[in-house]
């Protein structure tokens, strides 16, 4: 050690301190850094502009709650000085919000914890808030007038936002809420996914979904809706998937090509997806380019067929794997049920009541599929094994989103809500 020869005694005495007890110093203190952090749900509160935060496992009992528009005053005064904003926040509040303003649609945790990064529709924009305090650290208007889904890279570092309105995807550095790069999408950007190894986002554009012209013939009105997959580094497109030829190719011409919720295979080589105004999913073979497989699964009698009475066009909305990547559970949004699904052989289970569930995920530990039953103000548990309710927990005005997360291990709440 060249180096610590030139120094004088006490250097290197501390340097031979640091050699026997620093390694394992070092290691206790990430360990510490580690344990510091417990892992978490946020739930999204859409009507109310809240999340809640609660344990991702177990009995899902609610933790804190983060009042996610802080600012709401101030948004609202630009909002209403300027007739484009307030027009755009009108119509999102009469269309796709169901007479209510839309205040959180997606949110992550930063890798350190300390902050929940927001998106919100009816204020377009990201905004990232201190879950120690509740303030905003930053915030980025997105282009146009809609903010939309998001999704995080793995290593945490990167958050994609749809700019629903703008046709793009920007992507956001999390810590600073600098944009990093931005692609082009088609009409009306909605769910985005990071590829596992970090290197692709796909975004999936669903069109018009708030307009009454609903029957098949008239689906083409719907604008222009496909799978835009980019590099995530240089953000210049790797390829564009219309599922239209694919959905036609199989004998389906009648089904609307507008990919809603979809999730990858753990392996990615398949994506199972929803598409507008049907009641099922389709199976997607990445390497051959084709659709191999479609499950309609049960309609609710009780249902309406008036295609312009479903929300936005999702007649399911939401859908989920587990670990091993041998379930799926769907959210059978507009037939008020969730169930638990055999990829292999495509089989449901018990079909579990819930009203208008509007997404679904994977618990902490794997074992359930976590929905948010929008209709209802709760969370609930499903069993991946058995397909049956574990339990319920209430939640805020209209939760959609759910994502796991980390906040720090004695967090319970912002100290400024």
């Amino acid at each position: 050690m060249p180096v610590l020869r030139s120094r004088h005694l006490f250097s290197l005495a501390a340097a031979l301190a640091l050699t026997t007890g620093g390694t394992a110093t070092a290691a206790a203190a990430q360990d510490s850094s580690a344990a510091a952090l417990r892992e978490v749900m946020f739930v999204g509160n859409n009507w109310d502009g809240t999340a809640d935060v609660i344990k991702s496992s177990g009995d899902f009992a609610r933790i804190g709650r983060v009042n996610v528009i802080p600012d709401k005053e101030a948004r609202l005064k630009e909002i209403n000085a300027d007739p484009i904003k307030w027009i755009y926040f009108m119509a999102i509040r009469n269309s796709v919000g169901e007479g209510h303003d839309q205040f959180v649609d997606d949110m992550y945790s930063t890798p350190d914890g300390r902050s929940m990064v927001v998106s919100r529709p009816s204020f377009a924009d990201v905004v990232s808030i201190d879950l120690a305090t509740g303030k905003i650290n930053w915030r980025f208007p997105v282009a146009g007038y809609r903010a939309d889904h998001m999704a995080v890279s793995p290593d945490g570092t990167r958050v994609a936002v749809s700019a629903s309105t703008a046709n793009k995807v920007q992507v956001l550095d999390i810590d600073t809420g600098k944009e990093l790069g931005e692609f082009a999408t088609g009409d009306k950007p909605h769910e985005n996914i990071f590829t596992k190894d970090g290197k692709y986002i796909w975004n999936m554009s669903i069109g018009d979904v708030n307009t009454s012209l609903d029957d098949p013939s008239l689906d083409w009105t719907k604008g222009d809706r496909h799978i835009t997959v980019v590099d995530a580094t240089t953000f210049k497109q790797v390829k564009t998937i219309d599922m239209r030829d694919r959905l036609d190719a199989v004998g389906l011409k009648d089904f609307s090509d507008a990919v809603r919720p979809a999730v990858f295979t753990p392996d990615e080589s398949k994506l199972y997806f929803q598409v507008s105004f049907f009641n099922g999913f389709l199976e997607y073979d990445v390497a051959t380019d084709k659709i191999t497989r479609v499950k309609t699964l049960p309609k609710n009698p009780a249902t309406s067929d008036d295609r312009t009475t479903w929300v936005n066009d999702s007649r399911h909305h939401g859908v989920s794997m587990n670990p091993a990547g041998t379930k799926l559970c769907v959210a059978g949004t507009m037939d008020d049920y969730a169930t638990v699904v055999d990829r292999a052989t495509l089989q449901e289970g018990p079909l579990v009541t819930a009203s208008k569930p509007y997404w679904a995920t994977v618990s902490g530990d794997g074992k359930d599929c976590i929905i948010s039953e929008s209709g209802a103000d709760q969370v609930t548990a499903i069993d991946f094994a058995t397909g049956r309710k574990v339990v319920s927990v209430p939640v805020g005005d209209h939760p959609q989103r759910v994502r796991l997360a980390h906040v720090p291990a004695d967090w319970t709440g912002p100290s400024a809500s």
